[in-house]
């Protein structure tokens, strides 16, 4: 800040700062679940895999949830 700013508007300043985050954590935002981690799993190896197996349990190849001895 300005070296010449009053003591009271900078003291004013720091108030209004103060009641606007007050007001922000008296008041939560709703989030969006799905967009915050919407991209979290991009280039996933293990995602890819979790999506394959869903793919194949829905086009009704459920032998891919056998275990290699069961086949």
């Amino acid at each position: 800040m300005a070296t010449n700013t009053s003591l009271e508007e900078r003291l004013a300043a720091v108030e209004a700062a103060i009641a606007e985050l007050q007001n922000q954590v008296a008041t939560p935002q709703p989030t969006n679940w799905l967009q915050q981690i919407t991209g979290s799993f991009k280039d996933e190896p293990a995602f890819e895999e979790v999506l394959a197996y869903g793919r194949a349990i829905r086009q009704g190849d459920e032998s891919i949830l056998k275990a290699p001895d069961e086949a």
